[in-house]
């Protein structure tokens, strides 16, 4: 009995061995994440790293979501165009000026598509970019803080969609304009949007050293959707690509309206005859008003200027600088591969997928192969420029990336699948179903001449059964794809935050060793600094109060503050003492109407509280810093408006 048990057992379990690796099922078609082969490629034993970093936008939280791969954890969620109580962005006074507009502050938007910085067409690993659609508006986050460092906002726009793409020496991020709108903005009818409406795209100059964004030029275009983009490299280096549709300018209904033309268009822009117009001054000035936000990390502190001009070229007026590529139809993603030849065209409508060739654009523009133009910019004839067909890929064509290795990778929203296709041949080679109705997805260094090519991730709009159920609202599902081989493997599917539109992915290795780990309290020079408890005080003006505190394991300094009164504004600025990896400390008082202070060891940050009632009210540590983290509180005395008790403050129990 005992050995029929054994024999019972040992056959169960071979069993589900097999089931689990899909043998002997179907040859194994339905093997993928629930493999125990899988499983093991995607665990990170604890104490080890991942390989890659994935940075996720955020859709409509307007954050950034670092996560490992191949594991798919979740390490961080950078604030950019979104208030964050945990960090204390836009809620202390440092951070509050980073999301001023010229709207007021606005403290929400739309972010869609991260780039990291490139020299030579390769990653750097120095800084992230990424868009504001909503409000529009570009972002820099340094990949030394993983904080965002300036946001500058887009004048003429609306709709900042086809960016935050880069040139591959990051001289230029470009902020297209998914929603033409009046140029300058006024009253009106809507009625008469064709012919007067104007699509602005910004080249945003970026300092090769320190990073700092200006808007250097704005080319007027036609008006029409402009929606997404990306950049020439190798041969193509000095050229933008942006697809538009909406072709038809129509202003209502557009789902039937703006899809009655058989090709829309990818608009292709010299940036470098860009250049050579600004320098001999054919541009005009144009009167504008948009803000441009700096964080200053000697200072902690961030500005917020307001510009008021912006220099614009019309391309009608200016040869050379721009020229339209037919593409069928509606099309979406606009992508180049790594050697800079081949502009992939997207269209959401077409039957097939549309590639150019930037060797044969550049000839038809030449030889002047025109087809009319629009609006004064020449259209280039289809059959001049078109280097292939990728005959019935798929249903509803969304966006491309690209491995090393000659092969290109598709997203199909209808189909719900990638779809493996070989450059030169356009044949198709592998697709694989995602789950579901896929968006854009992400191949490390896709997006440059070196892509890494071992993950792609897919980033899918609709997740319905993959994870527990969580009411009328469900997570956003992530699928990581091994393609190192001939066949792509799904490994892996994980929740993302928001709704992910484009990701950016870089190896570890070019970001970790660069990560900054302490703020030196010798290079901290924010105004409100208190360096060691010596140097901290309270000092009134009028009814402004200023606390310069510290905090260090495990106690404030001041930790009694006493001759508060009602009406006052207290400003805590507080400063972490320690120079210790991994040591930040929090800070909170009941009452206060902003959030904690989330402070890393060496920075100061600031809020203010202004108390309400009479009383003594607590403030404590809010983040776990040692064994006595719960002694780490003090009191704040609040008297009536009419009392005359002085100021004052003890430390450590004085």
């Amino acid at each position: 009995m005992k050995v029929a048990f054994k024999i019972f057992f040992l056959s169960a379990f071979i069993a589900s061995i097999f089931a689990l690796s899909g043998c002997g099922n179907n040859g194994g078609s339905k093997s993928g994440a629930l493999t125990s082969s899988a499983a093991n490629r995607v665990f990170i034993p604890p104490g080890e790293h991942d390989e890659f970093y994935a940075f996720m936008s955020g859709g409509f939280s307007g954050q950034l979501a670092v996560h490992g791969l191949p594991s798919g954890r979740l390490f961080k969620v950078i604030p950019v165009f979104s208030v964050d109580a945990e960090k204390a962005y836009g809620f202390n006074e440092e951070t509050k000026p980073m999301l001023n507009t010229s709207y007021g502050f606005i403290p929400w938007d739309d972010s869609h598509h991260p780039d990291i910085s490139q020299t030579n067409g390769e990653l750097d690993g120095r800084w992230i970019f990424i868009n504001a659609n909503n409000t529009p508006r570009i972002a820099r986050i340094s990949l030394e803080t993983f904080e965002t460092e300036e946001i500058i906002e887009i004048p003429n726009s609306a709709g900042n969609h086809s960016s935050s793409f880069i040139t591959e020496n990051t001289e230029y991020v470009v902020a297209g304009t998914r929603f033409s709108v009046p140029v300058p903005q006024r009253d009106m009818p809507i009625s008469e949007y064709k012919g007067n409406f104007k699509g602005a795209l910004s080249f945003i100059s970026v300092d090769k050293d320190h990073g700092d964004m200006e808007i250097a030029f704005q080319i007027m275009m036609p008006g029409f959707d402009y929606d997404l983009s990306h950049p020439g490299r190798g041969k193509s280096h000095g050229w933008f690509f942006f697809t538009t549709y909406n072709t038809e300018e129509a202003s209502t209904l557009l789902e039937v309206n703006a899809s009655q033309n058989d090709k829309d268009f990818i608009a292709a822009v010299n940036w470098k005859k860009a250049e050579e117009y600004i320098k001999a001054g054919k541009f005009k000035t144009m009167k504008a008003n948009y803000a441009h936000n700096v964080y200053d990390e000697d200072t902690h502190t961030a500005t917020s200027t307001m510009k008021k001009s912006v220099k614009v070229l019309d391309p009608a007026e200016l040869p050379g600088l721009v020229y339209f590529l037919p593409t069928p139809k509606s099309p979406h993603g606009c992508d180049v591969d790594p050697s800079g030849e081949y502009i992939v065209g997207n269209g959401k409508l077409a039957a097939s997928l549309t590639v150019h060739s930037f060797t044969k654009m550049q000839k038809a523009i030449k030889e002047e192969k025109f087809d009319g133009d629009a609006y004064g910019i020449p259209i280039l004839n289809f059959d001049a420029i078109n280097a292939g067909t990728v005959m019935q890929p798929g249903l509803g064509p969304l966006h491309t990336e690209f491995d090393a290795n000659g092969y290109a990778y598709t997203t199909f929203f209808i189909s719900s699948e990638v779809v493996k296709w070989q450059l030169g041949t356009w044949k198709v080679i592998d697709r694989k179903p995602t789950y579901y109705s896929v968006g854009h997805l992400m191949i490390p260094g896709g997006n440059s001449r070196k892509p890494f090519g071992k993950y792609l991730v897919a980033l899918n709009k609709i997740t319905k059964d993959r994870y527990l159920p969580t009411g009328p609202e469900v997570c956003h599902s992530a699928q990581l794809y091994d393609i190192t081989g001939d066949k792509m493997e799904l490994l892996l599917d994980f929740p993302t935050i928001g709704e992910p539109h484009y990701a950016a992915g870089a190896p570890a290795s070019l970001i970790a060793p660069n990560s900054k780990k302490i703020y030196r309290l010798e290079d901290n020079k924010h105004p409100y600094v208190a360096k060691s408890e010596k140097e901290t005080k309270v000092v009134r003006k009028g009814k402004d109060v200023h606390v310069y505190m510290t905090m260090i394991r495990s106690h404030f300094a001041p930790d009694n503050i006493e001759g508060i009164k009602v009406g006052d504004r207290v400003y805590f600025h507080v400063t972490n003492l320690e120079q210790d990896y991994d040591v930040p400390h929090g800070i909170s008082i009941i009452g206060a109407n902003t959030s904690e202070l989330l402070i890393m060891p060496g920075q100061t940050e600031t809020f203010v509280w202004e108390p309400k009632q009479v009383g003594v009210w607590p403030f404590y540590c809010t983040d776990f810093c040692s064994a006595l983290h719960q002694e780490m509180q003090g009191y704040v005395r609040v008297s009536p408006k009419s009392s005359n008790i002085k100021l004052s403050w003890s430390l450590d129990g004085e």
